[in-house]
């Protein structure tokens, strides 16, 4: 029993790290773009990602066997296994959230199921099942996310274009508690040119892109921040979904003492939420402001193209990375616009290729700790 409690304890805290370090990435776009502010952005991004974990047990069951090493691991189920992955899980994760780099809690998962794996019972790992069922996704999506994000964004550019739906550009000229004025890219360059010393610029908010016009009668700029936001939810949807059973399966030794895993479920999905509120702000501002930068269409097909992808990944049981999907499309989009920032990206990369090595290695030590 007392492995149970601690087993308890340790899921809720991966919980508690999955939701600090991705409650944010479905809506880092509305934060980046400066759409909404830093709290609007929280509340939405928890009461959506709350609904998809929610709604996980009902269509994603097949990652709940996926992760507690069913057909991987000789003994799928053992608690002291399942322990030994959560504490190398949560370690891992809480370390990069306290950094503020967003790494994926499947590839912690993962790594700590390895680690554990090879200090129990290193000859008898399914490396086949491994790699075709948990490593091969997560190895594709961020690809499929980064090409699929840059070619909508620039088919979606070309449509505005063709349809003449120009962007006016906010600037301040002189006191910015002046009036605010809507100019077109050239008429700002003009201004700026000849009037170089007295050019104020206005806070990001005011100053944002404008998009004039209307699209079938209505307005563009209302129709895309629709889209944008109902984007940005369907991400945090997603996520919610995917995220969820995933850690449920560190759980199912619960089974032996007949307990119903909906209980194990709702509390996970509270938990989620709680580290997200509570400990989100340093991702946020990595995902949102450091990655590139972004105007609201782009935060709309980054947000679209990893809701897509995440929740068809988990209607058929594939556990792709809601992070490497979501940054995967804003590495597409600042590619495909010109304001991605090399050199925050390559950390994150470096931040991703740690994760397995180091839940690995914290999963290892404790199981070898605990036996």
């Amino acid at each position: 029993m007392t492995i149970i409690f601690f087993l308890v304890i340790c899921t809720f805290l991966v919980a508690w790290a999955n939701g600090a370090n991705d409650n944010f990435k479905g809506v880092a776009t509305l934060y980046g773009s400066n759409t909404v502010n830093y709290k609007q952005a929280l509340t939405i991004a928890t009461l959506a990602t709350l609904l998809g974990s929610l709604c996980s047990i009902f269509i994603a069951a097949e990652l709940v066997k996926a992760f507690s090493g069913k057909g991987i691991v000789p003994i799928a189920g053992d608690p002291v296994l399942l322990l030994a992955v959560a504490a190398g899980s949560a370690g891992t994760v809480f370390l990069a959230t306290f950094t503020g780099f967003p790494i994926s809690t499947t590839h912690s998962l993962i790594g700590g199921l390895c680690g554990a794996a090879l200090v129990a019972f290193p000859a008898e790992i399914q490396w086949s099942i491994l790699g075709s069922k948990l490593m091969l996704p997560l190895l594709i999506s961020p690809f499929l996310a980064i090409i699929g994000a840059a070619l909508f964004y620039l088919i979606l550019r070309s449509c505005r274009r063709y349809l003449k739906i120009e962007k006016n550009y906010c600037i301040c000229v002189g006191d910015c508690s002046s009036e605010v004025m809507a100019l077109s890219r050239q008429e700002a360059l003009a201004i700026y040119q000849a009037a170089n010393p007295t050019i104020t610029i206005a806070d990001e908010v005011t100053c944002r892109e404008h998009y004039p016009g209307s699209f079938v009668g209505i307005r563009v700029e209302r129709l895309l921040d629709t889209a944008h936001f109902l984007s940005a939810c369907l991400v945090c949807f997603a996520r919610g979904l995917n995220d969820t059973p995933k850690i449920l399966g560190l759980l199912v030794a619960l089974s032996a003492f007949q307990i119903d895993p909906r209980w194990g479920l709702a509390g996970i999905a509270i938990v989620m939420a709680i580290g997200g509120v509570v400990n989100a702000r340093r991702v946020a501002e990595t995902l949102g402001k450091r990655i590139t930068e972004m105007n609201r269409g782009q935060g709309f097909v980054a947000n679209f193209v990893t809701g897509i992808l995440v929740t068809c990944a988990s209607r058929f049981g594939m556990p792709v990375s809601t992070t490497h999907v979501s940054v995967g499309a804003l590495f597409g989009i600042g590619a495909a616009g010109g304001g991605a920032h090399k050199k925050v990206i390559a950390q994150v990369i470096v931040s991703w290729v740690l994760t397995l090595p180091i839940a690995g290695l914290i999963a290892g030590l404790c199981y070898w700790f605990i036996n």
